[in-house]
């Protein structure tokens, strides 16, 4: 099984959660998808379950963002291959937290 590094920046209050300062760093196993990061990411830190995405329906929670290479990928497929810059570990993908306000 191949498997790759990949670096993953959390918003304040998932890193308070799981526990973690600065920057996460998963081997994940090919191929490098969204849904493999956090699939790999909640298994290492089962706090985060639910907290990033809906337990059942496995999609995105609101006001949860993900950039991959300074480009929002919070609506493209989860199944979609992940930029070469991201599973080399050359940049880290964001998990950000949205503001609303009025």
């Amino acid at each position: 099984m191949t498997t790759s590094t990949i670096r993953v920046e959390l918003p304040q209050h998932l890193r308070t959660l799981a526990g973690v300062k600065g920057e996460v760093v998963l081997e994940v196993a090919a191929p490098i998808t969204l849904r493999s990061v956090l699939d790999a990411l909640e298994a290492r830190y089962p706090t985060l379950q639910g907290t990033i995405r809906d337990h059942v329906t496995l999609k995105r929670r609101d006001f949860l963002r993900f950039f991959a290479c300074e480009e929002d990928i919070s609506h493209q497929s989860p199944d979609d291959p992940l930029p070469d810059e991201v599973t080399t570990a050359k940049e880290p993908l964001l998990i950000i937290g949205a503001i609303a306000g009025g």
